[in-house]
């Protein structure tokens, strides 16, 4: 049997959370929560509900049901001014003004 609705969400986020180079910190932060909140709900120790989902898509400028789809259709979907930039380390910021290498 497949992944869990669950499963698929908690997955989905953290592939874009490594795709775009963004910490649990700075996911919180867009979402108005705390980064111990994001930690339950990766963890599993708290769910995502739906509206949680709508708020995760919108901030990455995805489509909720490529968020609910999984990891992959989510970080395929995740537009190219989101994605880390060559050499980026994780959970660190984009600095300002950046535009794709225009």
């Amino acid at each position: 049997m497949g992944m869990s609705l669950e499963e698929r969400v908690r997955s989905a986020v953290a592939g874009l959370l490594y795709a775009s180079g963004e910490s649990q910190t700075e996911l919180a932060t867009a979402l108005g929560v705390s980064q111990a909140q994001v930690s339950r709900r990766q963890a599993g120790t708290a769910t995502w509900t739906l509206t949680d989902c709508e708020a995760v898509a919108a901030h990455y400028g995805i489509d909720v049901f490529d968020l609910l789809a999984g990891p992959t259709r989510a970080t395929e979907a995740l537009p190219a001014e989101r994605r880390r930039l060559p050499g980026r380390q994780a959970g660190t910021a984009r600095p300002a003004g950046v535009d794709g290498g225009v």
